[in-house]
């Protein structure tokens, strides 16, 4: 039997964009003839899959029908949340629906991560589904690549040619972050793999209320256009809890398939940025590359109000003391040692290291050593232009 995917898609992308009433849902921002909701859907191509359930609410649907028919998708099913009821409501209503047979294999992806080496994810699957019973569970486990504060983890031990969970780790600080990584923790990705029975099993167990508004909410929706709209009453008597702390901290049968893989949720400008800095020779274009005393920049990416840019601050090189009033901005340092003023404070970074510049902050960045500082830059807001710099001192003479 093939593996049914469902797609979780009911994100709003809120933490990107803390600042603004009208926010892009991560999994649709086009970060360049790309999305995430449409890498998720080319994942699921494989011979393994079968077509696609996705979990989702009326907001996204001509997005998602969009990228479905975009990837060549003519068949799915959609389920229609009426409410935000977190991720436990979100994957029990879509295992309920009556084309999900109850010896179904399930994998339940996330639409906004970006995965590679998408073969090594696909065999760990195949490999792992015959020890799928009707009670267990398998999630999907990160090497870390860093010890990060970003990501929950858990810790395991290998019994029975699995590796049985045995400790769940909210997002720790970097310190814990790092002694824990040191002890062999993985990132919890948040995709999750096991049969229908079990998520009935699990429910029935650890949240029998919730179990049954959502099975009502799935008996009285309706159906059309391959569309399940759930019951609206029923399901707003959900409880709003995630699946992890509904079910995975509560089960005793919990498995992890650790995958040594590169992976991002793409939940932070940092990563983000990551991304494009390792993506840069394909963005980078000669007509996009502008000179300054300082150095140089490059706009990598413009977005819907966001831009992406590199910056290369020569030795010796300083920028203005300056501060915008339509965007705020989020730099990492990818090479050299950079001095950075913001508001009354002075400090270096170093490679890796990331800081946030709010809006109509006085800030400046100057390179006092010999190797050229690199920045990868996302400015965010309304206007993004360089006519939005408010210069208050500048060594080149560029203050009136």
């Amino acid at each position: 039997m093939k593996i049914r995917p469902v797609i979780l898609c009911g994100g709003s992308g809120s933490r990107l964009w803390p600042d603004q009433k009208h926010h892009q849902p991560k999994q649709f921002i086009d970060f360049g003839n790309w999305n995430l909701f449409g890498r998720t859907l080319e994942r699921i191509k494989s011979p393994i899959f079968d077509y696609p359930i996705i979990s989702t609410n009326k907001n996204y649907i001509t997005d998602i029908k969009k990228n479905l028919k975009l990837k060549g998708f003519n068949k799915y099913k959609i389920v229609l949340e009426p409410a935000k009821r977190n991720t436990s409501s979100a994957i029990l209503s879509s295992v309920l629906i009556k084309e999900i047979p109850e010896n179904q294999s399930l994998i339940f992806l996330t639409s906004d991560h970006i995965i590679e080496k998408t073969s090594i994810f696909n065999k760990s699957i195949k490999h792992y589904q015959k020890y799928l019973t009707d009670k267990n569970i398998f999630i999907f486990g990160i090497k870390p690549s860093n010890p990060s504060s970003d990501f929950g983890y858990f810790l395991s031990k290998r019994v029975n040619n699995k590796n049985k969970v045995t400790k769940f780790i909210e997002k720790p600080n970097i310190e814990k972050a790092k002694k824990i990584v040191k002890n062999n923790a993985y990132w919890n990705s948040g995709m999750f793999f096991l049969t229908k029975k079990s998520v009935i099993n699990n429910f029935k167990k650890y949240q029998n209320k919730n179990f049954k508004h959502c099975l009502n909410a799935v008996i009285k929706s309706k159906f059309r256009n391959n569309i399940y709209y759930l019951n609206k009453k029923d399901f707003l008597k959900c409880k709003s809890i995630s699946f992890d702390y509904a079910i995975l901290e509560k089960s005793k049968d919990i498995n992890a398939i650790k995958l040594n893989i590169p992976w991002s949720d793409l939940g932070s400008w940092k990563e983000i940025c990551k991304l494009y800095d390792k993506l840069k020779n394909k963005y980078r274009k000669k007509k996009n590359i502008f000179f300054r005393p300082w150095g140089s920049y490059t706009n990598l990416y413009n977005g819907k109000n966001f831009l992406i840019k590199e910056l290369n601050v020569k030795s010796k090189g300083v920028l203005s003391l300056q501060k915008h009033f339509h965007r705020a901005e989020h730099w990492v340092v990818t090479q050299g040692t950079p001095k950075i003023t913001l508001n009354k404070k002075n400090f270096f970074l170093k490679p890796n290291e990331t800081i946030f510049i709010p809006a109509k902050s006085i800030h400046r960045i100057e390179n006092p050593f010999k190797r050229t500082v690199k920045i990868i830059e996302a400015q965010l807001g309304s206007i993004l232009k360089e006519t939005d710099i408010v210069r208050y001192q500048d060594i080149y003479g560029r203050v009136k």
